[in-house]
């Protein structure tokens, strides 16, 4: 007679894997893949409008010229000739860069894992704006950082209000996303970036500056970049990605950092993959230097200005009395305030019943939540599919 041997359970998962949850975002869109769906959940660009051909050619030339290359290891600060591209579009707009200043990632996400990686330990402070990107408070609480909001109004960060908190929490680090914030769409302006970067200069504080949407700007001037501004500028690490302007699917992002971070960067990035897919990085090279992509761009955002207009012209009607909404001037969304007493939560199962989804803004807090907004993505449908998805609103907030 055999008898099982008696086992002991493996160590419990890091705490940091317990307390940190999924993405709601991503549960939502799993609820919403039903073709039949009008979806403004997503913060997805249109996949209709992606430069598909010319993409494809850029891999095949890539892969005839040079396969041994572009199949092997490469060094992990990235491509020189990828590097060398994004520096001429940042010098470009007045932000001057060479190609030694930039990391290749894995998307501008990759970008944010690193810094948090490089700068911070358990327990630091990171300040946010509030609400903010989903994914960066996964990050930070993946760090074992403690997140702290800071109070907002409909133009972003309010600066004294950040003094305030850089003064009673000692921050190492402050994120934000100053063009066409995810979630709320806003845009920091001039005169605030020039604020928060004096804030960082007289108390000691880094800046991690994400702009996955900034050449999504569908009207106004734009705003200079805060790692451009002289007080923050030893400070900032400006993050960018193509995933936006040129295709997701391709996970290429990059991050311009000063030497040090920089050099920091570039060792957690050697410990987390070794370095960005050569062959990716040297098709997307290719793509740049053999097509206009401004032309490309100019084209994603007059489809993408008049699907913000089409949203905008059918909100009125589709929202209840009381209800109030934002215009932003680029980037993938608009953001809702419902009357008092809506709960956006409660109410997405009865609109998904309706063959409609958004994204509640709960989850984008850090805290104290406003429970009746709401985000809206106006990118990935039409400006008939549009009207149709208000009209399926109406009916389930009705």
């Amino acid at each position: 007679m055999t008898t099982t041997p008696a086992t002991t359970a493996p160590p419990a998962l890091a705490s940091r894997s317990r307390a940190v949850g999924a993405s709601p975002v991503r549960e939502i869109l799993a609820l919403t893949a039903r073709p039949e769906v009008v979806s403004f959940a997503g913060g997805l660009p249109a996949p209709e409008l992606f430069d598909a051909a010319a993409i494809a050619e850029a891999y095949a030339r890539v892969l005839a010229e040079a396969p041994h290359r572009v199949l092997q290891y490469s060094t992990t600060e990235g491509d020189p000739a990828l590097r060398g591209a994004v520096a001429a579009r940042l010098t470009g707009r007045g932000l001057a860069t060479s190609a030694d200043d930039l990391l290749v990632t894995g998307g501008s996400q990759q970008g944010l894992t690193l810094i948090a990686a490089a700068l911070l330990e358990p327990g630091d402070v990171v300040l946010v704006e509030n609400p903010t990107y989903l994914a960066a408070l996964q990050c930070f609480g993946f760090a074992g950082a403690r997140v702290v909001p800071v109070p907002t109004d409909e133009d972003g960060v309010i600066p004294q209000a950040l003094e305030e908190l850089v003064l009673r929490e000692r921050p190492k680090l402050l994120y934000l996303v100053p063009d066409f914030q995810n979630p709320t769409g806003r845009t920091l302006p001039a005169a605030r970036r020039e604020a928060v970067a004096s804030v960082a200069a007289r108390h000691g504080l880094w800046i991690a500056e994400d702009d996955p949407y900034g050449e999504l700007r569908l009207e106004g001037d734009y705003q200079p970049w805060i790692a451009g501004l002289a007080p923050a500028a030893d400070r900032t690490v400006l993050l960018g990605s193509f995933s936006k302007i040129m295709a997701p699917g391709l996970r290429l992002g990059w991050l311009r950092a000063p030497s040090a971070m920089l050099r920091a960067c570039v060792i957690a990035k050697q410990a987390a993959d070794l370095h960005t897919s050569t062959v990716d990085q040297a098709a997307a090279a290719r793509y740049l230097a053999d097509n206009d992509l401004d032309a490309h761009l100019a084209r994603v955002r007059a489809a993408y200005r008049a699907r913000r207009d089409a949203l905008l012209a059918g909100l009125p009607a589709a929202l209840p009395a009381g209800s109030s909404w934002n215009r932003p001037q680029g980037g993938m969304f608009v953001w809702v305030r419902l009357p008092e007493g809506r709960d956006a939560t409660a109410l997405l199962r009865t609109a998904i019943e309706h063959g409609v989804a958004y994204v509640p803004g709960t989850p984008f807090y850090a805290a104290a939540p406003e429970t009746g907004t709401l985000r809206m993505s106006f990118t990935t449908h039409t400006p008939g599919e549009i009207a149709e998805g208000l009209t399926r609103l109406a009916r389930a907030l009705a």
